[in-house]
């Protein structure tokens, strides 16, 4: 457990051992979630990325795309498509 001191204004300065965990730089935001009741501290690009992926999930199976060319193939066509 890591325990951080809230200030007069509201701030608190994260332990280094939880910044490292959620891979947070010197300028990066944090996003608070409440699940369950409780309150999560998340790194909000890495919740954006899993969002993503979600939301993708079982594309390239759907679309017959089983490798890297098949994929690249397919942004080829649309890139294609998008210049006419």
């Amino acid at each position: 457990m890591e325990l951080a001191k809230i200030t007069s204004k509201g701030q608190i300065t994260l332990p280094i051992n939880i910044r490292r965990a959620l891979k947070l730089k010197d300028g990066d935001k944090v996003a608070f979630m409440e699940i369950n009741g409780q309150y999560v501290l998340t790194n909000p690009t890495m919740l954006a990325i899993q969002q993503v992926q979600d939301a993708f999930s079982g594309f390239a199976e759907k679309r017959g795309l089983e490798t890297e060319e098949d994929v690249a193939a397919l942004i080829r066509k649309h890139r294609d498509e998008r210049a006419e």
